[in-house]
C-alpha cells in the first residue's frame, strides 16, 4: 500500500496489479523467498506474503491468464458485510512524523477523517511506533556468488570522428559488473535512450554467458520509469527483458551511493585501464572503437587482483557463472511500450502512423507494444488487435471489422474517387466536394456529407447542383446543409451574390486536400 496527499489528507492506493503480478512470477516462477521479493519490489514482507496467500486462497494457480481487473476481483473480493479496519500507510506516517511540529494527534486525526472506521489513537501510535522501530537498520553491502551485476553508464573521453566533415562526436562507455567476482564488461555507445540500453544490456548478458539472479541499475531514464526510494517503477520494456531472462531488476535507492558503489567504480576501472589507454587513438566507427576496447577489455579481466591472488576471470568462472542462471534459448527482441488513448476515430497514433482498435475502445487508455516489425495493443492486460508496423507519416492502417457498421459502408471509397465522381457533374460541385473533406480532420468523415451532396442531382438536376455549389463556395458554406437550403430557395438562380446569414459557414483552419489524400490509408 501507498498514498498520495490530496487536500491535506491521505488517498490509499494499493499497489498496482503489475507489480502484484511480479511478486506472484517472483514466487511461484522464480521460487524467490519472500525476504528477498520484499527487497526487490519494495514492499514489506507481511505485504508479500498477503498477496501470496490471498492468491492461494482464490483458488487459483500459476501461471494465470486472467486480465488486470479479473484478477484483483479474485484478489481483492469485497466483502460487504465484514467492516475490515483500514491500516495506516505507515511509510507515510513515519516521513510526516519527522517534519516540524508534526504530532501524532493531528496525523490520527488526518487519518481517522479518511477512515472514520480506522483504529483508536493509543493503538494507532502503537502500529507506527512499532513500525519505525524496523527502519532504524542500514541495508548491508553483500554480494553472494552469481547474485547480481550492477550496471551504470558514464561520460568517455573518446570521440568518433566523421570521415566527411571531421567534426567530433561524444560517446558514452556502459559498464556491467559482478558483485561476486568484479567480472567486469565494458562498451562504448553514442546514446542513453532505451533501444541502446536494452542492447547493451543483452551484449553483457551474451558476454558472461549466464544471467544474474539481479540486476542492479541506476535510475536512469531507461530502467525506471519512475524513480523513488521505496517503489520505483522500472520501464514496461526492461521489465519484460527481465521477464525473458528470469531475472529480477533491483534499481538503486536515490541518494544512496553504496547501492550503486560496484558500478561506479566499474566506470572508473573502465576508464583508467581501457578508456586512458585508447586516449591517443583516432576513431571513425563506433564498431572500431568497441573492438579496441573488447581486447583490451578481455586483458583488464585477466590481470591478477593481488587482495585475492586471482584474476577476475578466474573468480567469476570459479564464484558468479556455476551459481547464475543459464541463458533463455532466444533473445530477446526489443519492443518499446507506451501509453495511448484511443481517439473518436478508433485509431492510436505511434510514431506519427495511425492504427485502428475495435471501435468499442474509443477514450480508453490502452498499451501499446511495438516491436520492429509488429503493433500490438493492449487493453487491462488483454492483446485486443495487432498490426504490421508501419512507418508512413499521417497514413492509416485501418481493419475493417475495427469499424462500426455506418462506416463500413463507405470503405470502398477514397477521396479521388470522390472527387473524380464529384467532378461528372461540374467543376463547381468538384470544387466544393474537395473543401468538404478539407474541412474535417479525417476525409472519411465528410464521406457521408459529400456523398449526399453529389446525389442531390438526382432531384435537382446537375446543372442547378453545379451552379448551387457554386453559390456555397461563394458563401464558404460547406456542407450538405448549405447546399441543401440554397436549392430549396432556389439562390442558385439568383444573378448576384446575396449574402444569407443562415447558411453562411466559415472555417478558418482549411487544409489541402492533397494532404488527407495521402494520410488516408
Amino acid at each position: 500500500m501507498h498514498s498520495k496527499k490530496v487536500g491535506g489528507r491521505m488517498a490509499q492506493e494499493r499497489t498496482s496489479m503489475r507489480k502484484i503480478r511480479e511478486v506472484l512470477r517472483l514466487h511461484f516462477e522464480a521460487q524467490i523467498s519472500q525476504a528477498k521479493i520484499a527487497g526487490v519490489a519494495k514492499l514489506s514482507r507481511s505485504t508479500v506474503q498477503q498477496y501470496i496467500m490471498r492468491f492461494m486462497a482464490a483458488g487459483l494457480s500459476w501461471p494465470i491468464d486472467l486480465r488486470d481487473d479479473d484478477l484483483e476481483r479474485r484478489l481483492f473480493p469485497v466483502d460487504k458485510g465484514k467492516n475490515n479496519r483500514p491500516e495506516p500507510d505507515y511509510l507515510y506516517l513515519s516521513q510526516e512524523i519527522r517534519k516540524p511540529d508534526a504530532t501524532l494527534a493531528v496525523l490520527w486525526e488526518e487519518y481517522k477523517e479518511q477512515h472514520p472506521c480506522g483504529y483508536q489513537y493509543s493503538y494507532f501510535c502503537d502500529l507506527l511506533n512499532a513500525y519505525r522501530k524496523k527502519l532504524n537498520y542500514s541495508m548491508r553491502q553483500e554480494h553472494k556468488a552469481g547474485e547480481k551485476t550492477f550496471i551504470d553508464f558514464g561520460d568517455s573521453p573518446l570521440k568518433i570522428i566523421d570521415l566527411r566533415t571531421g567534426i567530433e562526436r561524444s560517446t558514452k562507455i556502459f559498464v556491467s559488473v559482478w558483485g561476486a567476482s568484479n567480472y567486469l564488461f565494458a562498451k562504448s555507445c553514442l546514446d542513453e535512450k532505451l533501444p541502446t540500453w536494452i542492447k547493451l544490456n543483452i551484449n553483457a548478458l551474451e558476454y558472461f554467458g549466464c544471467c544474474p539472479k539481479a540486476m542492479v541499475p541506476d535510475n536512469l531514464r531507461s530502467a525506471v520509469s519512475k524513480a523513488s526510494r521505496y517503489e520505483p517503477d522500472i520501464n514496461p520494456t526492461y521489465a519484460e527483458f527481465a521477464e525473458h531472462y528470469g531475472t529480477v531488476i533491483f534499481p538503486a535507492r536515490p541518494y544512496r551511493p553504496k547501492d550503486k558503489s560496484k558500478a561506479e567504480n566499474g566506470v572508473k576501472l573502465a576508464k583508467r585501464w581501457i578508456l586512458f589507454r585508447l586516449r591517443n587513438q583516432k576513431f571513425y566507427s563506433l564498431a572500431e572503437m568497441n573492438a579496441a576496447i573488447l581486447f583490451l577489455l578481455a586483458e583488464f579481466n585477466k590481470r591478477i587482483m593481488k587482495k585475492f591472488q586471482k584474476s577476475r576471470r578466474e573468480l567469476f568462472e570459479l564464484l558468479d557463472k556455476p551459481h547464475a542462471l543459464k541463458l533463455p534459448d532466444s533473445h530477446y527482441e526489443f519492443a518499446e511500450w507506451k501509453k495511448a488513448k484511443v481517439q473518436f476515430n478508433y485509431h492510436i497514433s505511434y510514431e506519427g502512423h495511425n492504427y485502428s482498435v475495435p471501435y468499442t475502445f474509443i477514450h480508453k487508455e490502452v498499451d501499446i507494444k511495438a516491436t520492429p516489425n509488429l503493433i500490438e495493443i493492449y487493453c487491462n492486460g488483454n492483446r485486443i488487435c495487432s498490426h504490421t508496423r508501419n512507418s508512413k507519416s499521417h497514413g492509416y492502417t485501418t481493419v475493417t471489422e475495427h469499424m462500426p457498421k455506418s462506416h463500413q459502408k463507405y470503405l470502398e471509397w477514397t477521396p479521388d474517387r470522390i472527387l473524380q465522381y464529384a467532378g461528372k457533374y461540374g467543376q463547381s460541385v468538384r470544387e466544393l466536394i474537395q473543401k468538404v473533406m478539407a474541412s474535417r480532420k479525417f476525409p472519411e468523415q465528410a464521406y457521408k456529407s459529400c456523398l449526399g451532396i453529389i446525389r442531390l442531382e438526382n432531384k435537382y438536376s446537375a446543372d442547378r447542383l453545379n451552379l448551387a455549389c457554386l453559390r456555397a463556395l461563394e458563401y464558404r458554406a460547406y456542407s450538405y446543409q448549405s447546399v441543401v437550403n440554397i436549392l430549396q430557395k432556389e439562390l442558385d438562380k439568383q444573378t448576384t451574390l446575396t449574402p444569407v446569414k443562415t447558411i453562411v459557414i466559415n472555417h478558418e483552419n482549411i487544409r489541402g486536400s492533397q494532404y488527407y489524400s495521402e494520410g488516408a490509408q
